[in-house]
């Protein structure tokens, strides 16, 4: 029985962490309401996004085709800090995680024939103190606007991280292990998990 599987996200550090681990798979991005319920935690948001982007692009595939959905939230004392709708925002986001530890969240939800697992891994982040002018620089070069808390640590903000304790492909957006792990139990192999053809 040969399985499919599909992404459901347009975000390419995803695309590129999945392909990391030797996967054949397609991308297609699902069209959720990411609205925060009243009284939600981060870890149920992330874990129903995740689960729901899954289950959004699953309805309309075969029973051998798994679906991978993620979600990635990065939170500063309970509270979600999301995607900057203008440099206020990302001034306001990144004073707050300056010289403080923050929590990245992210879930992975699996969804197959109607079968669905998800995980939810934190790690946290440590920054350095920023500058008003090193947070103002950074604004300007556009890497903050689409990212969660307004930075990506895979990017120029990297340097703003002086420790890290957990999974840093969890932080970029897709933790490697786990989502290893999940799509195994789903009878999902990676190419070194297969007998390798010579």
């Amino acid at each position: 029985m040969n399985i499919s599987l599909v992404l459901a996200s347009q975000s390419p550090r995803r695309r590129e962490l999945l392909a990391q681990l030797g996967y054949q798979f397609t991308t297609q991005p699902a069209n959720i309401d990411e609205t925060i319920i009243p009284l939600e935690s981060p870890q149920e948001y992330v874990q129903r996004l995740a689960a729901e982007k899954a289950r959004y692009i699953a309805k309309n595939q075969s029973d051998t085709t798994i679906v991978l959905g993620s979600d990635t939230s990065v939170i500063y004392q309970g509270e979600i800090l999301g995607k900057p709708k203008d440099f206020a925002e990302c001034q306001q986001h990144l004073s707050l995680l300056s010289g403080n530890t923050h929590q990245v969240l992210t879930a992975i939800a699996v969804v197959k024939a109607g079968l669905s697992k998800e995980v939810v891994i934190s790690t946290d982040v440590e920054f350095k103190t920023l500058s008003a002018t090193e947070i103002k620089n950074y604004w300007l070069t556009g890497e903050p606007q689409d990212k969660a808390g307004s930075y990506g640590i895979q990017g120029l903000a990297g340097q703003f991280v002086k420790r890290i304790s957990g999974s840093y492909s969890s932080v970029v957006g897709l933790p490697l292990y786990e989502t290893a792990q999940l799509l195994a139990e789903f009878g999902l192999l990676t190419s070194l998990s297969r007998p390798f053809k010579q």
